[in-house]
């Protein structure tokens, strides 16, 4: 069920107080939709709000760490009876990041990025989708992974694991839920104009312990004026718009990056050519392969 027309529908969308959230709250309000802004940070949630209402879209603000799976449902559960209908359009955008070397990293940098970065992604979906899928009414799905998950970092390998794990899981989704009437989309960016920069002032007090992120004042001004010329948040909301509309999954506008993406994966394809394999036990891998494959779907028919 391809969605053209947010009219009326309602979109859920985290880390939407600044950044790559508040664009897709500007674009898609401005195209009907109405909207539900999550955020950790208060004062960014009213100014968003402000923002956006003054613009004549419908708009409601809710606090929310997308990392309390108990919140997040009754964040859902607020916006529904706010609004009167179901949510959907999921954007699920709230992200942080932190730099430092890998071999310095700590078990709480791990947990604060990976709980924000793809843990909250996973409670945005096992909240969503089954309310999406009971309310029949299609919908759409945007996560917000990066270009870093495409390939290792010495200095952000935390964050690029778990935008890694995000990419497999939503190629996972863009499997299972179109039987369902409900659209996925992966954006994945360079650089943003957004406050990410920053992330570190979100960091909660219990996971701070122990950090090896740099928090040097001139290190993060340095990152700050890298995301200042980065894409306009409410451009790059446009092209996830175009792709919700061709029912796309990969959002890929950051053109500069192809080059090298083009080469990682040709340096992955050409590994094939350093293995001496016997043709025909090739063979008989695949087929058991598509074997099980037609067994499973039939298995799962049957369910």
């Amino acid at each position: 069920m391809r969605v053209k027309d947010f009219e009326g529908r309602v979109a859920f969308i985290t880390g939407g107080a600044s950044g790559a959230g508040l664009g897709q709250a500007q674009v898609f309000g401005r195209a009907g939709a109405r909207i539900a802004i999550a955020d950790v940070r208060q004062d960014a949630l009213d100014e968003a709000v402000t923002l956006l209402q003054a613009e004549g879209i419908d708009t409601l603000g809710v606090r929310l760490d997308i990392t309390d799976r108990t919140a997040y449902a009754a964040a859902a559960d607020a916006v529904e009876a706010h609004f009167g209908d179901p949510v959907t359009l999921l954007f699920n955008t709230a992200g942080v990041n932190g730099f430092g070397p890998l071999v310095a990293a700590t078990h709480a940098d791990f947990d604060w990025v990976l709980g924000v970065n793809f843990g909250g992604v996973v409670n945005g979906m096992l909240t969503f989708v089954p309310r999406m899928i009971e309310a029949g009414r299609g919908g759409h799905i945007v996560t917000v992974s990066s270009m870093a998950g495409f390939t290792g970092s010495p200095s952000a390998a935390v964050y690029a694991a778990g935008k890694a794990a995000v990419i497999n899981l939503m190629e996972s989704y863009a499997i299972a839920l179109p039987e369902h009437g409900i659209g996925v989309s992966l954006l994945c960016p360079a650089s943003i104009r957004s406050n990410i920069a920053n992330a570190l002032q979100t960091r909660p007090g219990t996971l701070a312990e122990g950090s090896s992120f740099s928090d040097d004042p001139d290190f993060i001004a340095l990152q700050a004026r890298l995301y200042a010329g980065g894409m306009d948040p409410i451009r790059l909301a446009e092209h996830v718009r175009d792709a919700i509309e061709a029912d796309r999954f990969w959002v890929l506008p950051f053109t500069e990056t192809r080059d090298g993406l083009r080469a990682h994966f040709a340096g992955i394809i050409a590994a094939y050519d350093d293995a001496e394999t016997d043709p025909g036990s090739a063979a008989e891998r695949a087929a058991a392969f598509d074997e099980y494959r037609r067994d499973y779907r039939r298995l799962a028919r049957r369910d």
